[in-house]
């Protein structure tokens, strides 16, 4: 026996006064007939329909010689009212679903069943919503003076991105072909055309940025990401703790060979009483590798007995763990830049540093033209200090993650349309955010907002 349909709701809705005005030129115009038509709109699990009765008018202007008016929730001609719309945006940019999950979750939850090709609609409706002169004017008269430059890969696309990380708000971004320096200069040119001029500009340790940012700004500090610098040498202390291990676990092979079979009970007591193999002894320090390089101040009482443990077994762990210990103590604010010199002096001297390879190679990360680069930020006072491009990181982080629900990035105007929104949706919760903490009583005691109506739009290549 089949499932019968639900009843479907109608809700009626009039709009047909005598007069409207002329949706070009506002002129009113005296109604000559009422016309009733039916509009799908939301209702969870099920069925309910808007009845609009709206007017058609005699026009009194040379636009036309008549007009319709149309309800403010519903677009002129359309087959569903703005809370659908609304639904397919809020699944898409907010929640991360793509246009199948979202067609499924509507046909679920609602009993709709839009097409996807309404979808694709809905999307380019809003981006053609977007005012790019209003972002400009937003990013300049917010702007801090902090800027945050970085690249993404998508497909055979590159995302450019720029961001303000003292105001928290993404600033432009432009698609291009390839990553290359010209590509780095024609966008970042472009920002200032705007009129964008930053006090200090934030970056990763690429090749792309020094020529291209003395070039364009050069009275701009340039400060190379201390998150990254850290990050290589880290992974140097690891290849030089692997390199160790390798070296245990072949002299736990050397030796007689083990006799077949399984151990007895005196066997077995022997073992226990000689402890751990070498063999065994690489394997524990490998497993725990990264207690080697983890903050002091991070660590848990158990991961502290861990790392005691293992830098007893190779005695050369012990050198690696203080090379990372003074890596952190070079870094961690400094009070000048004088202090921060001598800091790095007293590390790349130390003669146990310079006898590992590997450790050899990771103070060459801190040369004295690239340092300076890194301890750009100490100019700056306290509360303006970056030192890291983590925030332009952060949004990145959001296009990877979408990136995964898509599979894979298709045509460039998609891609343009989708990034932009998105955006979009980062500054309205910032400007949503300002207005909040712009909330001043007044005499009665009542809260008066500030409200700012602010769009964000971006630049495409």
């Amino acid at each position: 026996m089949g499932t019968e349909a639900p009843t479907p709701i109608v809700i009626p809705v009039r709009c047909a006064p005598k007069k409207a005005p002329c949706p070009r030129c506002g002129k009113r115009g005296r109604r000559k007939r009422t016309i009733t038509r039916r509009v799908r709109t939301v209702t969870y699990k099920a069925v309910a329909y808007l009845e609009v009765t709206y007017g058609e008018y005699a026009a009194r202007c040379e636009c036309s010689t008549t007009f319709r008016n149309t309800h403010e929730g519903v677009i002129p001609r359309a087959a569903y009212d703005n809370k659908v719309r609304d639904l397919v945006l809020d699944r898409i940019l907010k929640d991360g679903m793509s246009v199948e999950r979202t067609l499924r979750s509507l046909r679920r939850d609602f009993l709709l069943d839009p097409s996807s090709g309404f979808v694709y609609d809905v999307l380019r409706d809003r981006a053609a919503q977007l005012d790019m002169a209003t972002h400009r004017r937003e990013v300049l008269d917010r702007f801090s003076g902090a800027l945050c430059v970085d690249e993404l890969h998508l497909g055979r696309f590159t995302l450019l991105l720029a961001t303000d990380p003292l105001n928290d708000l993404p600033v432009a971004f432009a698609l291009v072909a390839a990553n290359d320096q010209s590509h780095m200069r024609r966008f970042l040119g472009n920002l200032k055309t705007w009129g964008l001029a930053p006090e200090v500009v934030v970056t990763d340790g690429s090749n792309l940025y020094p020529a291209v940012l003395a070039e364009l700004w050069p009275d701009a500090a340039h400060q190379l990401c201390v998150f990254h610098v850290i990050k290589d040498i880290n992974e140097l202390i690891l290849d030089a703790v692997r390199r160790m291990r390798t070296a245990m676990g072949r002299r736990g092979k050397a030796g007689r060979k083990k006799k077949r079979g399984r151990k007895g009970a005196k066997a077995k007591a022997a073992a226990k009483r000689r402890g751990l193999t070498v063999k065994e002894k690489a394997h524990f320090v490998f497993k725990h590798r990264h207690l080697i390089v983890k903050r002091r101040e991070n660590l848990t009482e158990a991961e502290r007995g861990d790392l005691k443990r293992a830098l007893e077994y190779p005695p050369a762990l012990a050198t690696l763990r203080r090379f990372a210990d003074r890596i952190y103590w070079v870094f961690d604010t400094p009070k000048d830049r004088h202090q921060a010199a001598c800091r790095r002096s007293a590390l790349v001297r130390d003669p146990a540093f310079l006898a590992v390879p590997e450790l050899v190679k990771a103070m060459e990360q801190l040369d004295e033209g690239k340092f300076a680069k890194l301890m750009a930020y100490l100019n700056d006072p306290e509360s303006r200090r970056v030192r890291t491009n983590n925030h332009v990181e952060r949004t990145n982080r959001v296009f990877r993650f979408l990136e995964k629900v898509r599979y894979k990035w298709r045509r460039r105007r998609t891609l343009v349309r989708f990034v932009a929104l998105t955006l979009d949706g980062i500054w309205r919760e910032w400007t949503r955010a300002e207005t909040r903490g712009r909330e001043v009583p007044d005499e009665a005691g009542c809260g008066e907002s500030q409200t700012q109506t602010t769009q964000q739009s971006s630049q495409s290549a």
